[in-house]
């Protein structure tokens, strides 16, 4: 690494859909071993459907409220929230999603580990979206091809 703490003047700002991740750290700068970004998701904002990866990820909320849906589409999925301040830790694996339901921007500093699938899939999917949203087909082949399973969308009713 060059330098500790990161010098934010020159990191490279990628955007997902309408959530705007600002990349820490890559896995060039870490031995592979982590990809950590800052993410700025506005009210509505998250990925679409539920997803799993291998990669393990854990969430530092900085500011405003995230609502993590955990488990499986097709069996029990649960609902949990987080504020500034608190930490949601996801293993490897774990179905899940992330979304804004407030009416304010969130924001939280998370790290994946390791780095390869999310910083492959993040920055394949910010070049898929630069000219508007995607068709699904487009989306389902990089998801398929960078190691994320995508689930479906979050069910109406869920275990709390």
């Amino acid at each position: 690494m060059d330098k500790i703490p990161v010098d934010r003047t020159g990191v490279e700002r990628l955007k997902l859909g309408t959530d705007e991740v600002t990349v820490i750290a890559r896995g060039a700068d870490t031995g592979g071993a982590l990809f950590a970004v800052e993410i700025k998701m506005p009210p509505g904002g998250g990925p679409p459907v539920m997803h799993r990866h291998d990669p393990g990820e854990i969430y530092y909320v900085q500011e405003g409220e995230f609502a993590f849906y955990l488990g499986h589409p097709q069996e029990a999925v649960r609902r949990i929230t987080a504020g500034a301040g608190e930490i949601v830790p996801l293993a490897g694996g774990t179905p899940h999603t992330i979304r804004n339901e407030t009416d304010a921007d969130a924001r939280a500093f998370v790290v994946h580990a390791p780095a390869a699938v999310m910083e492959t899939f993040s920055y394949a999917a910010a070049d898929l979206s630069v000219n508007g949203n995607p068709d699904m087909e487009a989306v389902l082949e990089l998801a398929s091809r960078s190691g994320v399973d995508l689930l479906g969308p979050v069910p109406e009713s869920l275990d709390e």
